[in-house]
């Protein structure tokens, strides 16, 4: 249970979570304090009823405080050394909530599957949410009518867990990704492993047995663990044999639907159906149900996200493609060749495997933002043409101007967005804007 009345909480940060964290402990009776080092912005929304904010300044000091509540993008040095007690907004969440949680994470699908679970388990009849890392703050769901609540929760967010406790806890892979921030690939997955941390074996660890540093993590949960391969069949698990996605359980298999329904591009896209049929199951959802809602699901936002087609060419927003691994992904996903658009923050990754994935793939890109040149120089040694644009307009009508009838004009840009944007949503709206604007 949370009881936070009467206590002093810093919370650090006033973006969307950090908002919605100030807001849920001041209407729970504890004293608020909401710092951020950024000025406020002209016209930012007044902050809520019994919160104090400091703006444009340091951060107060956290031991002072009864309760600290970081942001996510506040890295734990900031706090973690002074702090008594430390409790991001996943975990305020779990402690409020009275309902099964499923939650998700990896470095890449994460949205794609969470969206898959909740509308596996509506089309049971079970009413469910989808919130975390998707832009919804999680606190959003405490006191919403629900049966289940399914978070996408980043390696970020699960630095500060503290009891957090799924009932079905997902890693669907893990690449190098963050590592301006954990600084190695070891602490990276580290961080990835702290959602199976409270488990036990009344609970079910979602795992992918294609991919060998999330397979390794078996090792590191007490629960039951159910695996999901889209490349072999499995003594239990789901699985893809014979284009059709099949579910074993107790030595029984039970076909779930045929892959031809999958409406999603990409065979990184089959393998988040699996993983979300596997979540489903674990929470008693019949297969008929998890076949309809495959079925009727469509494209993510900001995922491989159809835009238009103008003069033969088809135009993609996939902004939530924030690292090489999501990249290539994408780029694995058309088999017409490819106007890539990419570049941002690189958070210290290696462009490499994004530049052997495009030879032969993609026919020109065109760099934006802070690490484009690094971008640029990786693929242009596969002999890939490179244009560079300052701004996303720049930069869609260079690509226009080089694509062919037949072409995509991919935004998937391998990094973050925070050198240019507010977020990834907000570079794909920019993206969409001007490709809707072409005449």
């Amino acid at each position: 249970m949370l009881d936070v009345s009467g206590q002093r909480v810093l919370v650090l940060g006033l973006g969307v979570s950090g908002r919605s964290a100030a807001a849920f402990c001041a209407a729970r009776g504890a004293r608020v304090v909401a710092a951020d080092e950024r000025p406020l912005q002209p016209g930012a929304d007044a902050l809520p009823a019994g919160v104090t904010g400091k703006a444009g300044a340091a951060f107060p000091d956290p031991a002072d405080f009864d309760l600290v509540v970081p942001s996510p993008g506040v890295p734990p040095e900031r706090y973690r050394a002074r702090a008594r007690r430390v409790w991001g907004d996943i975990e305020l969440c779990f402690r409020a909530l009275s309902v099964p949680i499923v939650a998700v994470t990896g470095t890449n699908g994460k949205s794609t599957t969470v969206h898959l679970v909740a509308a596996m388990l509506r089309s049971a009849g079970l009413r469910a949410r989808v919130a975390g890392n998707v832009g919804v703050p999680a606190l959003e769901l405490v006191g919403a009518p629900l049966d289940v609540a399914v978070l996408e929760v980043s390696s970020f967010q699960l630095e500060t867990v503290d009891a957090f406790r799924p009932a079905v806890a997902a890693v669907l892979n893990v690449t190098p990704d963050h590592l301006d921030r954990h600084g190695t690939f070891e602490a990276y997955l580290d961080a990835k492993a702290r959602i199976f941390r409270n488990q036990t074996a009344d609970d079910c660890a979602v795992l992918n047995a294609d991919d060998d540093a999330t397979a390794a993590l078996a090792a590191r949960t007490r629960a039951r663990v159910v695996w999901f391969s889209r490349r072999r069949a499995l003594e239990a698990g789901v699985f893809v044999r014979e284009g059709w996605i099949v579910a074993r359980r107790d030595g029984r298999d039970e076909t779930v639907g045929p892959l031809g329904e999958v409406r999603l591009r990409g065979q990184h896209n089959v393998e988040n159906v699996l993983a979300a049929a596997a979540c489903a199951l674990a929470r008693g959802v019949a297969p008929a149900a998890i076949r309809r809602a495959v079925a009727a699901f469509p494209a993510v936002t900001h995922r491989i996200e159809p835009v238009r087609e103008l003069d033969g060419v088809a135009f993609y927003n996939d902004s939530k493609g924030t690292n090489v691994a999501s990249t290539v992904k994408a780029l694995e996903s058309f088999a017409e060749p490819v106007v890539l658009i990419a570049g941002g923050k690189g958070k210290g990754q290696d462009f490499a495997p994004l530049a052997r994935a495009a030879r032969g793939r993609v026919a020109h890109v065109v760099v934006i933002g802070e690490d484009g040149p690094r971008v640029a120089a990786a693929l242009s040694t596969e002999g890939v043409a490179v244009t560079r644009a300052g701004s996303m307009a720049e930069a869609v009508a260079t690509a226009r101007a080089v694509a062919r009838p037949g072409h995509v004009v991919l935004l998937s840009p391998a990094c973050a967005s925070f050198d240019m944007f507010d977020n990834f949503e907000h570079r794909g709206e920019v993206f969409r804007a001007v490709v809707q604007g072409l005449r």
